[in-house]
């Protein structure tokens, strides 16, 4: 069941109405209920999976307090949780990767054909129950509750693709006997209206170019292919922040608040920046329980640029169980790395302040990242480190090509696709301009308080818009396949 989907879209308000009209004990059970039926839509089988690791963590866990070995039952849990992941997310690479080695020494090996089928979120609810987890470990007090704490980890809204939640943050908010308030309804439609928008009408008019410029970039020149890198850019940008929008509408439903994962990524001034405002849930979950545990800063430099190569490169393997993801969070790690050797240099060399903090540093500084971050979403997006490769030749060759450039040159002008513009000659602008606009906004409190015939009127828009520009197809959520 897929948030732009006509199920969720009777599966959503069927819901809204049961929960306010049941008593308050009543409605974590409907909401553990409705979970299980949203995530059981897809393939029912995986019901038992995620039960059963709920029930794992939830009997485990509590086991932290009682003994006084804690390491080696906390290795034990979060061993469980990893196993669990491995297996039915890194077991296919792992021996497609014992063959290819293998073939180096000519040495031929038919790996068994498991035909594991990669279950929807299990990236996200392993990391919230090893977050559970570790938390005990440190010293928290563990939830009491069975029904709560799998609501925790199979809460509909976030439970496909996050935001990853923190179980102190969340499962407060269970015990509260809210009552309904219009605020819950008026906060929440706008932001799934505002997720739909940059889903169904940004991302997915987006996707068939990239897909188009992705699947063959030898059909593109040079300018084709960063104006399709762009695109990608802004295709994970709007399908990501999307869902999370309607996540966290739906959740302000039935008023509970889950974690913000993006704040303006593409106006960040250095690497460090961006993965402050990009996917925040996870950036911080990586920092906390995996960069951290190993050493994190209070080492030495060497370790500590160890630290940071390690933790980003599992982090791209986290996205997914592929060569071209760990190159990509290897790219990050690597990024972060020149970003300290670079800070001090400007250190030693004994550069300004003044230089460093004026506009025009500033913003030379965001257009720099932008592109760095660019050309790492090429290994993100390609279907190989081979196919990422030709692409990045083709976007350092941009100066020679600029020589005898001419617009009708462009071949992705010639793409038929139900976009909305023109041509992305005209939307990429559009979209490089959209976050300097809002950060305008945010800055002169532009959201605080509009009048609410605005706001009914901003939504009526957003509908009619979704519903006359809406592309025949809506692709799955970028997220949905980690």
């Amino acid at each position: 069941m897929l948030f732009n989907s006509l199920q969720y879209l009777v599966f959503l308000p069927t819901v809204f109405l049961l929960y306010w009209i049941l008593p308050h004990k009543a409605r974590v059970p409907l909401l553990l209920v409705a979970s299980y039926v949203f995530y059981m839509s897809w393939k029912p089988i995986y019901g038992l999976l995620i039960l059963g690791l709920t029930a794992a963590n939830f009997y485990l866990v509590p086991l932290l307090q009682k003994t006084e070995n804690k390491k080696f039952i906390i290795g034990v849990i979060v061993a469980v949780n990893l196993v669990t992941l491995a297996i039915f997310k890194y077991l296919t690479f792992a021996l497609g990767s014992v063959k290819d080695a293998l073939g180096l020494f000519h040495v031929s090996w038919r790996e068994p054909h498991l035909h594991i089928i990669l279950p929807l979120g299990i990236s996200f609810f392993v990391f919230e129950f090893i977050h559970y987890a570790v938390e005990v470990y440190r010293g928290r007090e563990p939830v009491k509750k069975f029904t709560e704490f799998a609501l925790f980890a199979s809460f509909f809204p976030t439970q496909i693709a996050g935001p990853i939640k923190r179980y102190q943050d969340f499962i407060p908010q269970l015990s509260i006997p809210a009552k309904f308030k219009w605020e819950y309804v008026d906060e929440g439609m706008q932001m799934i209206l505002m997720g739909l928008f940059k889903k169904v009408i940004i991302a997915d008019n987006l996707s068939n170019v990239v897909a188009a410029g992705f699947g063959h970039p030898g059909n593109f020149s040079s300018c084709d292919m960063w104006l399709i890198t762009y695109a990608f850019a802004f295709q994970i940008f709007f399908d990501f922040a999307g869902y999370t929008d309607i996540a966290r509408g739906s959740a302000m439903l039935f008023g509970y608040k889950v974690p913000i994962n993006f704040n303006l990524p593409y106006l960040a001034a250095n690497v460090a920046d961006f993965w402050n405002r990009w996917h925040i849930s996870l950036s911080s979950w990586l920092r906390d329980y995996l960069f951290i545990p190993l050493g994190g800063s209070r080492c030495s430099k060497i370790l500590n640029y160890r630290n940071l190569f390690i933790t980003m490169a599992l982090g791209g393997l986290w996205h997914g169980a592929a060569m071209h993801f760990l190159v990509w969070g290897a790219y990050q790690g690597a990024l972060l790395i020149a970003h300290k050797l670079y800070s001090e240099a400007l250190a030693k060399i004994g550069v300004g302040k003044e230089i460093i903090e004026s506009k025009v540093y500033h913003w030379a500084s965001i257009v720099a990242t932008f592109h760095i971050v660019c050309i790492g979403w090429v290994f993100f997006r390609a279907d190989s480190v081979p196919i990422a490769m030709q692409i990045i030749q083709k976007l350092v060759a941009v100066p020679a090509e600029l020589m005898h450039f001419s617009a009708s040159q462009l071949a992705i002008l010639q793409i038929r696709d139900p976009i909305i513009f023109p041509s992305l000659v005209l939307i990429l602008p559009l979209m490089m301009l959209s976050q300097p606009i809002i950060a305008w906004m945010n800055d002169k409190k532009f959201y605080l308080s509009p009048p609410w015939a605005l706001q009914v009127g901003v939504m009526v828009a957003l509908m009619c818009i979704l519903t006359i520009f809406s592309p025949d197809s809506s692709p799955k959520f970028i997220y949905f396949q980690f």
